[in-house]
């Protein structure tokens, strides 16, 4: 038999790869699938109304209407879990203010900038610049000295004449990274401003972000507060049965698929992200598998891969200490069968950064790292009183099981320990 050259084996692979490719494209495009409007289950989707959030509108909208008679609003911080429609309905109340507002001839401007985002909002030099080129201006991405950057931005927030919203979404998140003193200059300039002034409005998932800012700052901000609750699984179920509507043909979901993701979503702190998220994979994995019906069984897949796919990510981003920290949470409790303690964590770590080559970090660093795990969703710590020998910390781990060994595996390579 003659032997086929790897060349000619390679390009017959190719060839037939591509008609493969071809057939499976043109196939997808002549399916129908589940889907009419699959971004309305997406995360950024904006939708008409926001069910059962009608009184946190009501409260940012009368702290804001005074600007409608050219008077300037009482900054406002906003609170609440991942999900819980604070941002959205931010959003919502100061588009329609702002569309008011041109209705009335008022001038107001407003800008958003979400301060987790990198290259945005990592430092106080960059936020600003960020803010300069929403107003319409050009700065350079670095090199001059802040004061230059602030009197640019300054001058023109001067030149709008009227009143500018700043909503900085995630801004505990800005204020862990550049400090507090941003908040500080930015409310304080409206001394000095003749014909404009600025209002913030500050969104965070830490509901005591601000207990923990300078006093000085916190007394200039003189902020009103909106807190929004956590959604019921009977609130999230009419949440997604609207979103469906608009995202789905008729009679595509399985009796009970609504309810069983609600479920899910109200488990984890009734986080309506998450059971956006959580309908729409189930639905692109029923597509996936030509299935005409999204099912029960659907939901379980989806909910098993969005875990893995967050956990993963999550690790990914993590530097080597905080990556060694939860390997060592996740050993010793495969070793105690029970919640652990800050000590015991403290210990575990101190060895494992020595065998991975780390420099060993102080037992407040430590304690710093597990409350940014607990933020994540990756560890749960519950304060534990010992009576007269004082209070600990008690860690869990919240990996799901199914992912356990492969979230084990992930690390163990990351920190070149397998």
């Amino acid at each position: 038999m003659k032997r086929i050259s790897f060349k000619y084996h390679h390009f017959l692979w190719r060839f037939m790869g591509d008609l493969g490719l071809q057939d499976f494209f043109g196939n997808y495009a002549h399916k129908e699938g589940v889907f009419v409007e699959r971004k309305a289950l997406q995360s950024n989707y904006l939708p008409d109304s926001l069910p059962h959030r009608e009184e946190q509108i009501t409260q940012i909208a009368n702290i804001l209407a005074p600007s409608l008679r050219r008077g300037r609003p009482s900054n406002v911080f906003i609170y609440g879990k991942t999900g819980t429609g604070k941002t959205h309905t931010t959003n919502h109340v100061v588009h329609n203010l702002v569309v008011a507002a041109k209705e009335h001839k008022v001038p107001i401007k407003s800008i958003y900038v979400n301060c987790k985002l990198k290259r945005l909002a990592d430092t106080e030099y960059r936020l600003v610049a960020q803010l300069i080129r929403e107003c319409g201006g050009t700065i350079a991405a670095t090199g001059l000295p802040t004061d230059e950057v602030y009197k640019a931005f300054f001058e023109i927030v001067e030149e709008q004449k009227g009143l500018v919203l700043l909503i900085l979404d995630e801004v505990d998140q800005l204020v862990k990274k550049a400090g507090d003193e941003i908040l500080y200059n930015l409310v304080r300039v409206n001394e000095e401003l003749k014909h404009s002034q600025i209002v913030l409005l500050g969104i965070s998932n830490d509901l005591v972000f601000v207990d923990t800012i300078d006093p000085r700052v916190r007394s200039s901000l003189s902020e009103e507060e909106v807190v929004f609750p956590p959604y019921n699984a009977f609130q999230l179920q009419d949440i997604l049965r609207k979103r469906s509507e608009l995202a789905f043909k008729k009679d595509v979901v399985q009796q009970g698929v609504v309810e069983k993701c609600a479920a899910y979503a109200a488990r984890e702190h009734g986080d309506a992200r998450r059971a956006l998220e959580l309908m729409r994979v189930s639905a692109e994995i029923a597509e996936r598998n030509n299935h005409d019906l999204v099912k029960l069984e659907h939901i379980d897949q989806a909910e098993e891969k969005i875990e893995r796919d967050r956990v993963v990510d999550i690790i990914n981003a993590q530097p080597k200490q905080s990556q060694a920290t939860l390997y060592s949470i996740m050993l010793s409790s495969k070793k105690e069968k029970r919640n652990i303690s800050t000590g015991e964590v403290y210990d575990a770590y101190k060895s494992l950064a020595t065998q991975a080559g780390l420099r060993p970090l102080t037992q407040r660093r430590i304690s710093d790292i597990l409350s940014e795990l607990d933020m994540l969703g990756i560890i749960s710590t519950r304060i534990i009183s010992k009576g007269r020998y004082g209070r600990t910390s008690e860690i869990s781990l919240a990996i799901p099981a199914p992912i356990f060994e492969k979230t084990e595996h992930l690390l163990a390579e990351g920190l070149a320990l397998s």
